[in-house]
């Protein structure tokens, strides 16, 4: 390789990493935190039950809670605070329910269908004008003839990971 190749090269690489470097405030997952240090996810509250049709699940406020918690912080550089966060997620879970989706001939249930419903508030104490109130919500299909307790894993970590995702794309991924 000629000198000038391998000029041409360093100079390329070089400025490569000083323009990856001025991006510092977003990470290769695409959320921007702006000036933002830290986050605070206080507990969502489950009253699922208050609305009809809905059923309270045990433990739904506090798992859900946590994956929201882990998603910001493996997605982001942010510190996750328990009070006083540069960025605070709150909110409800609204509803929990199981619904028939199709019958059969014999006017059976032949697919059943979990939804959750969520409301956040979001508040970024470094940019109050990206603040929301908004819900979410996703849903698992399943056999009418399977047991919920049978799918209640799958079906959660599922129901989690999109209204997880879809909560950080409305509050970092500003693009």
């Amino acid at each position: 390789m000629s000198k000038l190749k391998k000029t041409f090269y360093f100079i390329a690489l070089l400025f490569t990493a000083l323009s990856l470097n001025g991006c510092s405030i977003y990470n290769f997952t695409g959320g921007d935190v702006g000036d933002a240090k830290t986050y605070e996810v206080r507990l969502f509250q489950n009253y699922a039950a208050q609305s009809p049709g809905s059923t309270f699940e045990p433990g739904l406020d506090r798992d859900f809670t946590r994956e929201l918690q882990d998603l910001i912080l493996n997605q982001t550089s942010l510190d996750l605070v328990s009070s006083g966060g540069d960025l605070v997620y709150e909110g409800e879970i609204t509803e929990f329910r199981i619904t028939p989706m199709t019958a059969t001939a014999n006017q059976t249930s032949a697919q059943n269908r979990l939804t959750m419903t969520v409301t956040v508030r979001f508040f970024n104490n470094k940019k109050e004008d990206v603040d929301f109130d908004q819900r979410f919500s996703f849903f698992y299909d399943y056999g009418a003839t399977t047991s919920y307790s049978s799918i209640k894993s799958t079906a959660l970590e599922e129901i989690f990971e999109r209204i997880t995702q879809d909560i950080f794309n409305a509050s970092l991924a500003d693009w």
